[in-house]
C-alpha cells in the first residue's frame, strides 16, 4: 500500500465532493433557500462539508480492501429545505443535478487544462486522477436511488403521491445501493458510462 498515493487521491476526491456539496448549497440559494448559508455549508472549505464516515472511514477501508485499486467518498449533505424553493418541484431538479454537474464541469475544465497546459508527468497523472474521480463522482450520484442526486431529479417529475411513496425508500437507499453494488451495479452500468466520458474527455476533444 502506498500512503502517498491514498493521501493524494483523498485530497482530490475531498476537493470534488467539495465542489459537488458546494454546488448544491448555492443552487438551492439562487432559487430562493437559505438553509445551506445558515449552516454554514455554502462554503468551498473543505472542512464545512467533511463526514466521519462517508468523508475519512470509507475512503480509507476501500483504498485497504481494494489494494489502491479503487477510492470513493461522500461528504456530509448540503441541507435543503425544498419548501423554500421559488417552485419546490422544479427547484428540487435543479439542486439535484447541480452536484454531479458541477463535477462533470470540473472534469472538463481539468481535461482542457491536460491538454492546453505543459505538465511534467507527475501533474498529468494527478489531473487524470481528478478527471477520473469527478466523472465517477457525477455518474455515481445520479443514480436514481434516494438520498443520491438522482432521486431528487425523479422525485421532481413525478406526480406529488409517487414522489412521497418513492422518497420513503431513503432510510433503505444506502443499503439498496451496496447491495446493487455488491451484485455487479458499478461494473455492468457505471463502469460502462464513466469509460465512455473519460474517452471523451481525454482523447475525443
Amino acid at each position: 500500500m502506498n500512503v502517498l498515493s491514498f493521501l493524494i487521491t483523498f485530497s482530490l476526491l475531498l476537493l470534488a465532493i467539495t465542489v459537488h456539496e458546494f454546488a448544491h448549497g448555492w443552487t438551492a440559494y439562487k432559487l430562493g433557500d437559505k438553509t445551506a448559508k445558515y449552516f454554514g455549508r455554502l462554503t468551498l472549505n473543505p472542512l464545512a462539508h467533511i463526514d466521519l464516515f462517508g468523508t475519512i472511514l470509507l475512503p480509507l477501508m476501500l483504498f485497504i480492501a481494494t489494494r489502491g485499486a479503487f477510492v470513493f467518498g461522500a461528504a456530509k449533505p448540503v441541507p435543503v429545505n425544498f419548501a423554500n424553493l421559488r417552485n419546490p418541484r422544479t427547484g428540487a431538479i435543479w439542486v439535484g443535478l447541480s452536484g454531479p454537474l458541477a463535477n462533470f464541469i470540473f472534469a472538463i475544465f481539468s481535461s482542457l487544462a491536460l491538454k492546453l497546459i505543459p505538465l511534467n508527468q507527475t501533474l498529468t497523472l494527478i489531473l487524470l486522477l481528478l478527471i477520473n474521480i469527478n466523472v465517477v463522482l457525477g455518474v455515481f450520484n445520479l443514480i436514481p436511488i434516494p438520498p443520491l442526486d438522482g432521486s431528487r431529479i425523479v422525485m421532481g417529475i413525478l406526480p406529488r403521491a409517487a414522489a412521497l411513496k418513492y422518497a420513503a425508500i431513503e432510510p433503505w437507499g444506502f443499503f439498496i445501493v451496496i447491495l446493487l453494488t455488491y451484485f455487479g451495479l458499478f461494473d455492468i452500468i457505471i463502469a460502462p458510462i464513466v469509460k465512455t466520458i473519460l474517452t471523451f474527455l481525454i482523447t475525443g476533444f
